[in-house]
């Protein structure tokens, strides 16, 4: 019996729809790229970044394609991550807002001295909250997967930092505005630059230390170029920064409908919270990698940090002061703030 060529194609489509589903699930309708500012080994590439976009591709059945291009492969500085989403150099990118002082006046509440938690999950849980209902349009130039912030952050030195007489006049690495003024506060010599620029720093002495989460650590290799970590004891922490995962606007409202619900089923508290147990378990790993080196661990002790607390107030105070100059109501942002990272802690 013949067979035409209509009759067999319909009939094998019939008899393996199968296979012919999963064929159409291997070509991506939308690429996106994904930018950011480590190198693939950082445990916010391997553990966050890398899943999330593995998660994406999943559950859209692969018409979604997530492009990572680490160690700003995109071209550009980190501090210039915001705009290129903005702009649409990239479609998604991770960035940190202290890299652009004064840009985002709300969102650096939890970069204050001493108002988040050492452990990054619940940092991440209270940003993201505080993000969602407390930002007005601070973010309305991107699309905003997840906000967050890391776990403590430690001084990581050359010499051993104890107490307030050893820090005076260090030349040390600092994040953002907040930890800069913190660190100005207590008598250091706070430099500010993007992170991937501290291990030549370090190296050529060109700072003597630098304050980074213990995660960053062995990504940048810290612990091959300073043998001293100061940690900070108990709750609240010296200082953290707060950090981003933004979409470019036109390219998720130029998605179809049901690839938008799938970027919007992993935007948010989950996807937030993948970043906080992201940056705990890298800050386990960091602390190993100082161990072995061989370095020295010190924690202060609770009478030297209430006078690093102390001596960081005015930090605080002048925040207050420039909010209510600014218009806006500083003193419920902190309260807020602080009222989310006891929740966090508590859950």
């Amino acid at each position: 019996m013949a067979v035409d060529r209509r009759t067999f194609v319909a009939a094998s489509m019939l008899a393996a729809p199968a296979i012919l589903r999963a064929g159409r699930a291997r070509a991506a309708e939308v690429t996106l790229k994904l930018a950011h500012f480590l190198p693939p080994v950082a445990p916010a590439h391997a553990k966050l970044l890398k899943p999330w976009a593995e998660q994406v591709e999943a559950a859209s059945d692969g018409r979604i394609s997530i492009r990572i291009y680490p160690s700003m492969q995109l071209g550009g500085t980190p501090p210039q991550l915001f705009d290129q989403v903005r702009d649409g150099v990239a479609d998604i990118a991770w960035t940190l807002p202290g890299y652009t002082p004064g840009r985002f006046p709300k969102l650096e509440t939890f970069e204050l001295p001493f108002v988040a938690a050492p452990a990054a999950l619940v940092n991440a849980q209270a940003v993201q909250e505080f993000a969602s209902t407390e930002l007005g349009n601070e973010l309305d130039e991107v699309h905003l997967i997840c906000a967050w912030a890391h776990d403590q952050g430690v001084i990581h030195s050359r010499k051993a930092i104890t107490d307030l007489a050893t820090l005076q006049g260090m030349k040390l690495r600092f994040p953002n505005r907040l930890a800069g003024e913190s660190l100005t506060a207590l008598g250091a010599s706070p430099i500010g630059m993007p992170v991937p620029q501290v291990p030549e720093s370090l190296a050529s002495g060109v700072i003597d230390g630098v304050v980074v989460p213990w995660e960053v650590v062995p990504a940048l290799k810290i612990q091959e170029l300073v043998h001293h970590h100061t940690q900070f004891p108990g709750s609240p922490t010296f200082y953290v920064a707060t950090m981003l995962v933004v979409m470019n606007k036109n390219t998720y409202a130029g998605m179809p409908e049901d690839l938008r619900a799938v970027i919007d089923a992993h935007t948010g508290m989950e996807t937030a919270i993948l970043a906080g147990k992201a940056f705990d378990e890298g800050s386990v790993n960091g602390k190993k990698a100082a161990e072995k080196a061989g370095n020295e661990i010190l924690t202060l002790s609770e009478e030297e940090a209430a006078r690093w607390r102390e001596k960081t107030r005015p930090v605080v105070d002048g925040w207050l002061k420039a909010k209510a100059a600014e218009g806006v109501d500083g003193a419920h942002l902190l309260e807020r703030a602080q009222a989310l990272i006891v929740k966090y802690q508590q859950a």
